[in-house]
């Protein structure tokens, strides 16, 4: 589990291609500090787990789904990458209960700045965005970030410079995808009221109207 409060922005060093899966090795300092074989990481908002590490890079594996979900495919060697160690219980939650599985890649359509802030409208499939909500919580690229709105074709969130600087939003541009994670509470609540049910009063508007998003 992660709390999308990214650590430090880390760079690709190699990419170790397989039939259909790959092995990253990524240059960090900070994730680095107390790491062992076996940990997680959270890696531009995918939870990967440590194969290897030495004094300035770790090695992991992604596995075909993982390629198949995310825009890992998109990845080179320089290309920088979002990094977050495993949230410990007696750590502050700064962010969002994060859990590092994708839900879907988004596109962004434009990106603008208005005064200090810096803005992303981002198109999504359907599946992704029946979980979003005005003000809700929304995970991009391991960040995690508010919806300020949404549709049914694309949402936006804005981005305070301090988040722009130390991310690898810095860099991205329309046309670059994105890893979301939609609010893992809103994915339950549907789950355990059932989805599309005629019976149940709960969804993503009540929940939004009664501030559990």
């Amino acid at each position: 589990m992660f709390t999308g409060i990214v650590e430090e922005v880390g760079i690709i060093k190699s990419i170790t291609q397989g039939a259909s899966s790959c092995q990253l090795t990524i240059g960090a300092k900070v994730v680095l500090q107390d790491v062992k074989t076996g940990d997680s990481i959270n890696v531009n908002g995918i939870c990967l787990t440590v194969t290897a590490f030495g004094p300035e890079c770790f090695s992991a594996d992604a596995m075909p789904e993982t390629i198949r979900q995310t825009n890992f495919s998109a990845l080179q060697p320089g290309s920088a990458v979002n990094l977050e160690r495993a949230l410990r219980l007696a750590d502050r939650l700064g962010g969002h209960l994060v859990s590092g599985h994708i839900d879907g890649t988004g596109k962004i359509l434009r990106r603008w700045e208005e005064s200090n802030a810096v803005w992303f409208n981002i198109s999504a499939p359907e599946k992704v965005l029946r979980y979003m909500a005005d003000r809700g919580s929304v995970c991009l690229d391991g960040i995690s970030l508010t919806v300020t709105t949404c549709d049914r074709k694309s949402f936006s969130v804005s981005i305070i410079p301090h988040t722009l600087e130390v991310t690898a939003l810095k860099g991205k541009q329309a046309g670059d995808l994105l890893n979301i994670e939609c609010d893992i509470i809103a994915k339950y609540v549907e789950k355990l009221h059932g989805s599309g049910s005629a019976s149940s009063k709960i969804d993503m508007d009540f929940l939004s109207t009664n501030n559990f998003l």
